[in-house]
């Protein structure tokens, strides 16, 4: 019994280091995928505003440039990493179609949900002072009537009424 607990065990090991080593090989030398990645992960920089890959500008001087660059690096052998680097030195930081979320940059993307949170709590704090705040009447007129005195009323009109 214990001995094929130990064989379903190793089985399932085996099974489970094959899997993960069929998926983390996956495309790893598919040059078109990473071609497809890296393009995506680029901005044009002709003024089109759009992603390099997708970069459907009439008469673009730059697009099929910066393709040709980004599949001379990839046959070169350059990791992502660096294709992006010297991207972003010859062209800028703009060329890159997301900021890093590295230094400075995490307050490019924590920034949006800060200032929503800030103000769900700010208009959270300004209706709570608004509930809260005293009611001002002018002086010519009737009070609203509340607790026992509410009741007390509620229950004359019951007699006045007989229901």
């Amino acid at each position: 019994m214990l001995a094929s607990r130990k064989l379903t065990f190793k089985r399932g090991l085996h099974i489970g280091l094959l899997c993960i080593a069929v998926f983390s090989f996956m495309g790893a030398g598919d040059q078109s995928a990473r071609f497809s990645t890296l393009g995506h992960r680029m901005m044009c920089v002709c003024g089109c505003n759009q992603i390099l890959l997708e970069c459907n500008h009439v008469g673009c001087q730059y697009s099929d440039g910066m393709r040709a660059e980004l599949m001379a690096a990839l046959d070169r052998g350059d990791s992502d990493d660096l294709t992006l680097q010297a991207f972003v030195q010859k062209y800028g930081t703009t060329v890159i179609a997301a900021p890093t979320t590295t230094g400075f940059n995490k307050v490019a993307w924590i920034m949006p949900y800060l200032v929503l949170v800030l103000g769900l709590m700010t208009l959270a704090l300004i209706i709570r002072a608004w509930k809260s705040r005293p009611l001002v009447l002018p002086a010519d007129s009737v009070r609203p009537v509340q607790g026992a005195e509410l009741m007390q009323y509620r229950e004359q009109a019951r007699k006045d009424t007989e229901i």
